[in-house]
């Protein structure tokens, strides 16, 4: 199996001196083209540090993030946001999707960035509305839509980049137990027909469940790691 991820010694710190609160302690970890993958551990553990270090959002004290192959280290400012554009989806718990913009919108303007032809957004975008189940809601914005369908347009935007991985921060942490349990099968489902690789950072038992390798961190470092 290809390595997407490799990270090597991770260090994060936050805080002054006199307050400095170690968020990540030398985390090392691969996690192979496919996996499906959750990062789980109390509150304080590290968790969304960690994915926002994979992401690129954040920077390590020390360390290194190697992600396709490439040391997002390395990279300035410009070529880790095209690179982030192209390689990687994000989901967030607070959904992000541009209010002003119709479902259809906000999934097809990363592939605006990316300077694909109109024909070819057009069709990924009615693709991927039909692969999160929201066909016929493209038009609608998302005050119009309920929080588990804003929720399925934030995984199809992640995916209309095609990117390499999917990281996922507490996705259904916002929705009541039968939506996030919808939302995670069309995840599942992607991930095995697809070969999607997901990393989720997450408290949701149900996405333990379905996960198939589950990354334990307590106070900044991995206590276990264990695929099922």
């Amino acid at each position: 199996m290809t390595n997407l991820i490799e990270t090597r010694d991770l260090c994060r710190t936050f805080g002054t001196e006199e307050t400095k609160v170690t968020a990540l302690d030398h985390v090392s970890i691969d996690i192979e083209e496919g996996e499906f993958t959750a990062i789980i551990g109390p509150s304080g553990s590290g968790k969304t540090t960690l994915l926002h270090l994979i992401g690129g959002l954040d920077e390590p004290n020390s360390g290194s993030v190697m992600l396709s192959g490439s040391n997002i280290a390395d990279m300035s400012g410009n070529q880790l946001s095209d690179f982030r554009r192209d390689h990687i989806g994000f989901i967030f718990q607070a959904y992000n999707l541009i209010p002003v913009l119709s479902a259809e919108e906000n999934i097809e303007y990363i592939m605006l960035l990316q300077g694909l032809g109109a024909a070819e957004r057009k069709k990924r975008v009615k693709e991927m509305l039909a692969m999160v189940e929201l066909e016929g809601l493209g038009d609608r914005r998302p005050s119009h839509l309920s929080g588990g369908q804003q929720q399925r347009v934030a995984v199809a935007r992640a995916m209309a980049s095609n990117p390499d991985i999917i990281l996922a921060d507490e996705p259904t942490a916002n929705l009541d137990s039968k939506t996030g349990i919808s939302l995670l099968e069309v995840m599942r489902d992607l991930n095995q027909q697809q070969n999607m690789t997901f990393v989720f950072s997450t408290h949701d038992e149900k996405i333990m469940e379905r996960a198939t390798r589950l990354i334990y961190l307590h106070d900044g470092k991995v206590e276990q790691d264990e695929r099922k």
